[in-house]
């Protein structure tokens, strides 16, 4: 091969490297499991459901969950009809860049950036407090909760640049173990015909259910639950047929979820006994709160369910925390290939990932989780509450933005006329987000457990981020490409 010869194999080469990603190698299954590892179901009905029922509407819980299906179910009606025309890794900060302007879209784009990474610093934090108890318990290796989480940041990172098929293998092998057994013991509760008082369909369902307690609370962890099926999207660029994979994917994905969420609630609740459920739950919470759902599920298969549940909500983290990461990484990625940060985070590897992205999004990881490990604090009661619940305030003022946009672009562009596709359930979708917003900054002192101050630091955060990220692209002008 002659020097010229080389050079331009070299340049081509180069070229490549801030491409696309790989097309065609995700199915609307392996999107589902991209999605539903973000939600890790196992987390959220172990670390949720207990509280929902402990301070929220007690055996009513359920009937919040069906309520978070349908709020969500409006919202990706707008959504999906948005993804049939634009396709992109960026996802929220396009298609509201798309339908309100591009200095919004910049904003909202530092925002779900910023909710993303939060929310996986959260799992760090719980994951880490987990598996050091978990391998202290069984070897009597005593390590920091942070060793833990530093070892897994390399090992989601190694992952993350293996490819996309290969976290989708990941994270399909620990999503139908979690799902699994948490779906055996609901039917095997369900055909039994319940616990103690039977499957008391009406305490949990009716509208007296429902209401009762304070139902807001219950909501506002049901949406939270929620969170990570708008993933669909981010990956469009490498599913089969976007077109149609993205839709199905979003639509079977809110289905699963919220049928799985209210079924396994309905089924724990019910195996404790509607009218006493309230009261284990907060026994629950004054020790370990998981001991709400693990003791049922143990009386029905055995005792030896104890050694595998603690170890299955771990891989549940696992998942979360990798799927996070591949969804924030592809958010840098499409940022940078549209000029909006350095051109350097839009190269890809031989695997066609993102490999500097997620070098990048590994280290921001490190920083989020250092401070809490070098000043001592506790990882469940500082890092896990503070950030998970910013970024749920965050992803949630991002389906309002997104809803919107929606409605904006479709009534400038009129690529779709459909009413109920277009403006009526994106319409519906956002008063319901606003809603949400509004139940979870009114309890956000209660969702933190923290103090006031703290909160309003907090809450503060993320309109802080959409204002900067806004005022950014006013300043910048025309220097980033026009794509969002």
């Amino acid at each position: 091969m002659d020097s010229q010869t080389a050079v331009r194999t070299r340049t081509a080469a180069d070229a490549s490297t801030a491409g696309k990603l790989k097309p065609g190698a995700l199915g609307v299954l392996g999107i589902l499991f991209f999605v539903l590892s973000a939600q890790a179901p196992l987390t959220g009905i172990a670390g949720a459901l207990p509280i929902a029922v402990a301070i929220g509407n007690g055996p009513g819980a359920p009937v919040a969950y069906l309520a978070a299906g349908v709020i969500t179910l409006l919202f990706a009606v707008g959504y999906v009809a948005m993804s049939r025309h634009v396709v992109d890794a960026g996802a929220f900060y396009t298609y509201i860049g798309k339908g309100l302007g591009r200095p919004l879209g910049i904003g909202s784009a530092g925002v779900a950036l910023s909710a993303y990474c939060a929310i996986q610093a959260a799992m760090y934090g719980l994951y880490g407090a987990g598996v050091s108890g978990l391998v202290a318990d069984h070897t009597g290796l005593d390590l920091p909760w942070w060793a833990w989480s530093l070892a897994t940041m390399a090992v989601v990172q190694v992952l993350g640049a293996a490819g996309i098929e290969m976290g989708a293998k990941v994270l399909a092998v620990f999503v139908l173990a979690e799902f699994s057994i948490l779906t055996v013991f609901s039917l095997v509760t369900f055909f039994k015909g319940g616990g103690p008082e039977g499957l008391a369909f009406a305490d949990s369902f009716s509208p007296e259910a429902a209401l009762q307690g304070t139902p807001g609370v219950a909501l506002m962890f049901a949406v939270a639950s929620m969170i990570g099926f708008e993933a669909t999207a981010i990956y469009g660029e490498e599913a089969r047929e976007p077109r149609r994979t993205v839709p199905r994917a979003t639509y079977l994905a809110v289905a699963v979820v919220t049928g799985f969420f209210a079924f396994t609630s309905w089924m724990l609740i019910s195996a404790h006994g509607a009218s006493k459920a309230g009261t284990t739950a907060g026994a629950a919470l004054d020790g370990d709160s998981t001991e709400f759902v693990f003791a049922p599920i143990a009386a029905q298969f055995g005792t030896w369910v104890n050694d595998l549940l603690p170890i299955l909500l771990a891989t549940s983290l696992f998942a979360g925390i990798l799927a996070f990461h591949n969804s924030a990484n592809r958010y840098l990625f499409s940022l940078s290939r549209n000029g909006l940060l350095p051109r350097r985070l839009s190269s890809i590897n031989r695997r066609h990932a993102p490999g500097v992205a997620g070098l990048v999004q590994t280290g921001i990881a490190v920083l989020l989780v250092a401070p809490f490990a070098l000043t001592g604090k506790d990882p469940v009661l500082t890092l896990f509450s503070w950030f998970s619940a910013v970024a749920v305030l965050g992803v949630m003022v991002m389906y309002f933005l997104t809803s919107v946009s929606v409605i904006a672009f479709f009534r400038r562009e009129r690529l779709d006329t459909r009413p109920w596709n277009t403006l009526i359930a994106p319409g519906l979708g956002a008063l319901c987000i606003i809603g949400a917003v509004w139940l979870i900054v009114s309890n956000f002192t209660t969702l933190i457990g923290g103090d006031r101050t703290t909160a309003a630091w907090l809450v503060l955060s993320v309109p802080a981020v959409l204002a900067l990220g806004y005022a950014t692209a006013r300043l910048t002008g025309g220097r980033a490409r026009a794509d969002t």
